[in-house]
């Protein structure tokens, strides 16, 4: 199993830049990648987004890159008609206020628009700093979720030997069950026999139909063989599968079908605390898988 949850952080300091990858994991039914990184690496999304997308299948991924610069090269451009146009209105604000003021240079290259200000990037030697560091990171973020997903996995499965111990206490008493059902339809007939005078006839054929009737109704022998069919499945799943979630959590609400069904039959205590511990285990795994991919 894999865990959905993790985190890593890696950072490197290279020639002049400082540079920091950290991705997070988080729960989810679908898989949800937010790539964070400055403005001027945007285009380098697909391809952080592809070695994220390689290791997960569902989940919430947010990954934050953070690049420091020193000394980087500049590309500085002047804007001539940006800059005459403020000095033209200046100039026709001091005539019109009849004062002698001129605009100032520095006071005009601080003027929006004037000046434009470029770093000269070469996207590919900024890839070839980023993309061992974010392979670093990805690897380290795999490793934190197979960790995570295997003691989930443990305790999940520790659950479900739980349940198999219940249903066996469960089936060791269905003798007992259909042997309740038998005996209080047979109380019942005798019951009305009586009321109804001396004379009264037990009809057996009666008695027989009505027991094989609420034996139907009523036996959990059915239930129990397919509750253990699906925990049987659930181990093999969990076995073969790396990224078995989606079926187990399938599995769970099939398994939570036949437990319920035999608490609503079961007329014995020992029974009915064994469905209980049944219920209470199977909450532990579905809680569980809520972190599983």
């Amino acid at each position: 199993m894999i865990s959905m949850t993790g985190f890593a952080y890696r950072e490197q300091v290279k020639e002049d830049i400082s540079l920091s990858v950290e991705i997070r994991g988080y729960n989810s039914r679908f898989l949800d990648i937010q790539v964070n990184t400055p403005p001027w690496l945007s285009h380098l999304e697909p391809a952080i987004r592809g070695q994220i997308g390689s290791i997960c299948g569902r989940g919430k991924v947010e990954v934050f890159i953070r690049v420091r610069e020193q000394n980087a090269p500049l590309n500085i451009s002047v804007n001539t008609a940006a800059a005459a146009a403020y000095m033209n209105a200046v100039s026709a604000l001091a005539d019109g206020l009849g004062i002698n003021e001129k605009l100032s240079m520095a006071a005009l290259i601080g003027m929006e628009g004037v000046l434009d200000v470029e770093k000269k990037r070469d996207d590919e030697r900024y890839w070839n700093i980023i993309e061992p560091v974010l392979r670093e990171a990805v690897c380290m973020f795999q490793a934190e979720r197979a960790r995570e997903g295997k003691h989930t996995e443990e305790d999940i499965l520790n659950s479900i030997g739980r349940i198999e111990s219940a249903l066996q206490t469960a089936a060791g008493h269905v003798s007992d069950l259909e042997n309740s059902i038998k005996e209080n339809i047979s109380t019942r007939f005798r019951e009305l026999v009586g009321s109804a005078g001396a004379g009264g006839i037990i009809d057996e054929n009666r008695i027989l139909a009505e027991t094989a009737m609420l034996l139907m109704k009523y036996t959990i022998s059915e239930e129990i063989s397919r509750l253990s069919s699906h925990l049987a499945e659930f181990r093999e799943e969990t076995a073969k599968n790396d990224r078995p979630g989606k079926k187990l959590d399938f599995l769970c609400q099939e398994i939570n079908r036949e437990i319920n069904t035999i608490g609503s039959k079961s007329t014995i205590l020992k029974v009915s605390r064994a469905v209980v511990e049944m219920k209470e285990s199977l909450e532990n795994v579905r809680e569980q898988l809520r972190n599983v991919e």
